[in-house]
């Protein structure tokens, strides 16, 4: 809603918001850096003319540490102890609460331990400041590390039908072991799996850090998304619909994973909350999985260099 390649009308973003609690959301993500603190002050706005009671079950999910210049790039990490109690403060006051649900780096910083981090983090807890402890993006060594630290409650990580590394990398493993649960972002697939991305006449601008949408990779990955269409079909809903029920689905083997769907129109809310309620069967898992084999997508997920600010990514570990 504050970060995109078309600005969200904020009165569509503040009745999205409003929609979504209405039909029984409870998690709104966040992070300090959307926007550059646009998107907690639309959070705001939104939730301060909520009922009480709605607002009592919205649970705030923030990330931070993700630095950026007055032109809007991106121009580091930070995890630094006196940065976290620092921006938590910021983030506090745009919200305009006293506390948030789940406070987490938004990547792990390469120049501070992530046990620093984390410390930080819970020294927050013990003053009331955050209830949970969240991770993003990282591997099972920096799991079981922070978790060491203080008790984690979630990873978020990006997991959908075009990108399942979390499966053979040991993160959903680690994370059921220790009883974490997982937060799933880009369950579409950055748009490829709504069914509705057609080839564009020209490239798409995101290409250069989004493989998967380079004209060398596009016409492949349509193609399966194109063998899910009677899947979907013959359920009577959409491929978006599928794709997210299947990531769902995932809690039965990973243990609790909770799918975050980007959307800033009230009226495709709908869409999205009937997908948690529909029940896929073993078989439908089986037909799906087989129609987008997990080796089949064409392209990584993003460029090599951001891919490299991944700890989630690293398969030998990294040092922190």
């Amino acid at each position: 809603m504050s970060d995109h390649t078309a600005p969200a009308d904020e009165a569509d973003a503040i009745a999205t918001i409003h929609t979504a609690v209405a039909a029984g959301v409870t998690l709104l993500d966040t992070a300090d850096f959307y926007g550059m603190g646009h998107n907690e002050d639309l959070i705001r706005r939104a939730l301060r003319t909520l009922r009480a009671d709605d607002r009592e079950r919205v649970l705030l999910s923030v990330k931070f540490g993700g630095l950026r210049g007055p032109d809007g790039a991106f121009v580091g990490i930070e995890g630094r102890p006196a940065h976290v109690k620092n921006a938590l403060a910021y983030s506090l006051r745009r919200l305009d609460t006293d506390h948030v649900g789940i406070y987490r780096p938004a990547r792990l910083d390469p120049d501070t331990p992530v046990e620093d981090t984390i410390g930080a983090i819970a020294d927050l807890v013990q003053a009331g400041y955050v209830r949970h402890i969240g991770l993003s993006e990282v591997g099972p060594e920096t799991i079981r590390r922070a978790h060491a630290v203080h008790p984690i409650r979630d990873v978020q990580i990006e997991y959908s039908l075009f990108s399942r590394g979390p499966e053979t990398s040991g993160i959903l493993d680690t994370c059921r072991e220790l009883g974490i649960g997982v937060t799933a972002y880009g369950v579409l697939a950055h748009g490829l799996l709504t069914g509705a991305y057609r080839q564009p006449a020209g490239s798409d601008p995101r290409a250069h850090w989004l493989p998967r949408v380079h004209p060398d990779n596009l016409a492949a990955n349509l193609a399966l998304v194109d063998r899910l269409r009677p899947l979907a079909d013959a359920r009577g809903i959409s491929v978006a619909q599928l794709a997210t029920a299947w990531v769902i689905a995932q809690s039965r083997r990973h243990g609790t994973v909770v799918a975050v769907l980007g959307t800033r129109r009230p009226h495709r809310v709908e869409e999205a909350v009937t997908a948690a309620d529909l029940a896929l069967t073993d078989a439908d898992l089986r037909a799906i999985g087989g129609a987008v084999p997990a080796d089949a997508v064409a392209g990584s997920r993003y460029a090599a260099p951001l891919m490299a600010l991944l700890d989630s990514e690293q398969r030998n570990g990294r040092a922190s």
